[in-house]
């Protein structure tokens, strides 16, 4: 079973990637490592109760606003029952991130440290909910709604975090052409 925290790794800023033609951040080269680990290497792979079950998390569904709870070395997500099923996906990948990164009670952290870990887990969120190792074997160049309609279809997220995702991508993309000369 594949459970570790992200503090684990050498912490690398930015690692090639097979023909050097993209970089991936830290997050991005862990997301591919759990999911490669998990032999998941496709979207139609990706959804919580497989990922779940791979690392033995208990998924609960309640009418609460979804959380990650920790008790007895064991870990628990409670998802809420209202959600589509693509909002679900996303939460779960948004807890998931508390699972694996974080420690502690944040109702008993500073505000500052929780503001900072639910960003960490938002970023989290995106990479684990469309990994950029998937995404890369699309091919994608352009905003069109095609894309975005094909991103949501495939990783079965929401059209504005398809958009999102695709921007973050993209922007990143374009950076590393124009900072390499290409």
């Amino acid at each position: 079973m594949f459970y570790t925290k992200i503090g684990t790794f050498v912490p690398i800023l930015f690692q090639s990637i097979g023909d050097g033609s993209m970089y991936y951040s830290h997050i991005e080269d862990f997301v591919k490592e759990f999911y490669t680990r998990m032999d998941i290497n496709d979207p139609l792979q990706l959804n919580f109760k497989k990922v779940s079950s791979k690392l033995g998390i208990r998924v609960f569904y309640w009418n609460e606003s979804s959380q990650a709870l920790f008790l007895n070395n064991y870990s628990y997500i409670f998802l809420n029952n209202q959600l589509t099923e693509q909002a679900m996906w996303q939460d779960f990948c948004h807890e998931l991130a508390h699972v694996l990164l974080h420690v502690g009670n944040q109702r008993q952290m500073p505000k500052s440290f929780r503001e900072y870990q639910e960003a960490k887990a938002n970023n989290f969120m995106y990479h684990a909910c469309v990994p950029t190792f998937m995404l890369e074997q699309l091919e994608i160049t352009d905003y069109t709604n095609e894309s975005i309609k094909l991103i949501q279809t495939l990783f079965n997220v929401e059209k504005a975090f398809a958009l999102h995702r695709l921007t973050q991508y993209l922007n990143k993309k374009f950076f590393m052409l124009n900072s390499h000369g290409a």
